[in-house]
């Protein structure tokens, strides 16, 4: 039912306003009691240098505005819209520090580990309430630099008229919760219906550190498109349900469909399946350590190994990557990831993607991206860089983002796609005053 209200200081952005974005070698995420989230510092890239965006954010929801879509002028790299030669797009590049380091960079490693694995946000009922209340203080002055995509979806949507949405999607954490077993990992029902029902109005990719087949078995959606191992193995339909193709090396999957693959690492596979099998016996006897192979990425999981044993399980992987210079260690939620050194990561499959689908002036198009990692933060980059984009990062609690929006939970996630496939569905119009403050939905 939709009823009519008052307006009450409606929320208006109209000026880039990203905060600020520190990506720092000791990356042990702070937030300074005294301005309640001012000064967070975020353990992004240790290899990355320090970079920040300027701009401050409104007092209030009211004073001041900030623009959440329109960015710079900035264009991704075109293409010409057929298969892209995999030497042009994943050159392999030398690394800036070497897979292992002495005693004091293997400190800053295991800080890195720890600001981007911070604890869950508890509820009063299971700390100290003073501990509580200055938590959701520094999660509500975080908020004023990434505001709520549910409490803006009325400018994202605004921002898309006459423009075609294509949108990418993380898998943990974002259209599944994170769990202690990764294998575990499953999307609910409602999930599933809400994606496959946003696939009909809209191109949607998932792009995951997983291998791409585990992801395509947890979802079971063959009208989507499947970006594995952080981007370097693609599949989709040769044709999407929403009328879209990508380009690609056209083959058919086991069950007979025509699909299209891009893998711009394939070279690496006998490596990284030797890799795998090293890691699995050394690991061994970290207690709580799971390595697994996710094709042209080995993820060792540490989540259940307790804290003390970080910095032993950090040196037995950097030893074996010793003998395996053109692979590099990086580290995300609670993960520990080996990856070919080239020139590809999640923000590059996003760029092709896009390209590849005919949208290589961003002026036609609105991509949107959700995800709740350090490796999403290069799809928030490329997406920040365009004409138009929308980058949403999944947090309940505060953390240095590229990203412009935030959702907490993928619950809020799957509110928020099935709010894009209602605008479609109604049409602009329709949809008009629903979420501009005029009426609201029960």
């Amino acid at each position: 039912m939709i009823y009519k209200c008052e307006p009450d200081c409606p929320i208006n952005f109209n000026r880039l306003d990203q905060g600020n974005i520190e990506s720092a070698e000791v990356g042990l995420l702070r937030a300074s009691l005294s301005t309640l989230g001012e000064g967070m510092v975020g353990g992004m890239s240790l290899r990355s240098k320090r970079a920040t965006l300027g701009g401050e954010s409104p007092a209030t929801p009211c004073a001041g505005t900030v623009s959440l879509l329109t960015n710079s002028s900035l264009k991704p790299a075109a293409t010409n819209g057929t298969s892209i030669s995999i030497k042009s797009t994943a050159v392999a590049v030398p690394k800036k520090h070497g897979p292992y380091a002495d005693k004091g960079h293997l400190i800053t490693w295991v800080d890195a580990m720890r600001s981007q694995s911070p604890p869950r946000f508890r509820s009063p009922h299971e700390e100290a309430p003073e501990a509580f209340e200055i938590k959701t203080a520094a999660y509500s002055a975080w908020l004023d630099k990434h505001p709520s995509a549910l409490s803006s979806f009325d400018k994202v949507v605004k921002h898309a008229k006459s423009k075609q949405i294509v949108v990418f999607l993380d898998y943990d954490g974002t259209l599944s919760p994170i769990v202690d077993n990764p294998d575990r990992a499953l999307m609910s029902d409602e999930m599933r219906a809400t994606v496959k029902e946003l696939a009909t109005y809209f191109p949607t990719a998932i792009i995951s550190g997983r291998a791409r087949p585990k992801v395509y078995d947890f979802v079971q959606l063959s009208e989507l498109y499947y970006a594995g191992s952080h981007g370097m193995d693609i599949m989709g339909p040769a044709k999407s349900s929403s009328g879209f193709k990508v380009n690609g090396t056209r083959v058919k999957d086991k069950k007979g469909n025509d699909v299209v693959f891009f893998q711009p690492a394939s070279e690496y596979l006998p490596m990284m399946d030797k890799v795998c099998s090293i890691l699995n016996e050394t690991t061994r006897t970290v207690k709580g350590a799971r390595v697994e192979h996710n094709k042209y990425c080995v993820t060792v999981h540490f989540r259940l190994v307790k804290e003390e044993l970080w910095e032993g399980l950090v040196t037995k992987v950097q030893n074996v990557l010793k003998e395996y210079p053109m692979l590099n260690l990086t580290h995300g939620r609670k993960v520990l990831e080996v990856r070919p050194s080239i020139a590809w990561d999640k923000g590059k499959a996003v760029n092709y993607l896009l390209n590849s689908l005919g949208f290589a002036d961003s002026s036609d198009v609105l991509p949107v991206y959700i995800g709740d990692d350090r490796t999403d933060e290069d799809a928030f980059k490329l997406l920040n860089g365009m004409k138009h984009g929308c980058s949403i990062l999944v947090s309940s609690i505060p953390k240095s983002t590229k990203a412009t929006l935030s959702l907490r939970e993928p619950s809020e996630v799957m509110e928020f796609l099935g709010r894009l496939v209602n605008w479609k569905k109604w049409g602009p119009e329709k949809w008009n005053g629903v979420q501009n403050g005029r009426y609201f939905m029960n």
